[in-house]
């Protein structure tokens, strides 16, 4: 039986200069992106419905 990875989300709790694209205290679905997380970023499916990497410090999880 196949099991479907577990979903990880995380918390904005920072937009600034990205307003249109994160709004603060919203959820959003994590993107597994190790390169990207070595890097201090996190990449999540932001409101454009694409996934994009921001800075982890815009988030909690």
């Amino acid at each position: 039986m196949d099991t479907e990875p577990t979903k990880q989300f995380a918390v904005c709790i920072n937009n600034d200069g990205y307003e249109a694209a994160l709004e603060t205290g919203k959820l959003y679905q994590i993107v597994p992106d190790d390169m990207a997380t070595s890097h201090g970023y996190l990449r999540i499916i932001d409101e454009s419905g694409e996934d994009y990497a921001y800075a982890l410090d815009r988030f909690f999880q």
